[in-house]
């Protein structure tokens, strides 16, 4: 088998790895919800997501026109927002044993996680990193994802040695209840990012009520 062909049928078998994002939307769900480890005990919490920053349901926010050209199968080494100050390693997640999303270890509070039932960022469709928003100690990497606005950036370093940069074009919170799964997390034909962690309110007995998502799209490979 020539080296093209193993590569075709490697990434064959990553694709049927991948579960049907109807189904994931409810797992992803469930699991982030319960990313909420954190001790809500701050006097002013998390910030919130503005209207303003909500991403336009009327324009597709992830129309492909061939601007840039999404790149292959790589894994994610790093995250960076600087709008928020994040500079994070990201840590590969999947499910647990209940079948919940696994969360990065909520004692480090500067490490983000890649979804690895989704693309890698850069690839073509829509991948997803998620990190906690707070521990028992104070705010952590995600703390700030609320204030991020439209056109703000999101660098993901891969181990190709390439960085993925997407830009910002909406900021919503979510309650878990009404989650609208396959606008977050369906493909658009782009490379896009999602960036996930709780948010809403937040109760002793249930946690963050629901999930601050930014939303983002492939702007430039550096």
């Amino acid at each position: 088998m020539s080296a093209s062909e193993l590569a075709e049928a490697e990434e064959a078998a990553r694709q049927k790895k991948r579960a049907p994002w109807g189904v994931i939307a409810l797992v992803l769900l469930t699991g982030l919800a319960l990313i909420r480890n954190g001790s809500g005990e701050f006097d002013e919490g998390p910030p919130q997501p503005a209207t303003a920053a909500a991403a336009d349901s009327r324009v597709p926010g992830g129309t492909f026109d061939g601007a840039v050209a999404p790149l292959p199968y790589a894994l994610p080494d790093r995250v960076r927002i600087p709008a928020i100050q994040v500079d994070a390693p990201i840590i590969p997640v999947g499910l647990d044993a209940d079948g919940w999303v696994g969360a990065p270890p909520p004692e480090d509070p500067n490490l983000a996680g890649w979804f690895t039932g989704a693309v890698t960022p850069g690839e073509k469709g829509t991948a997803v990193v998620v990190g906690h928003v707070d521990n028992q100690q104070g705010p952590a990497v995600f703390y700030g994802l609320g204030a991020l606005k439209q056109g703000n950036r999101v660098e993901v370093a891969r181990q190709d040695g390439k960085t993925a940069a997407f830009e910002i074009y909406g900021v919503e919170v979510f309650e878990k209840d009404n989650f609208p799964g396959d606008r977050v997390y369906a493909s658009k034909g782009a490379p896009e990012l999602r960036v996930i962690t709780c948010g809403g309110g937040f109760s002793e007995q249930e946690g963050y009520a629901g999930n601050v998502v930014a939303f983002a799209r492939l702007v430039e490979v550096l």
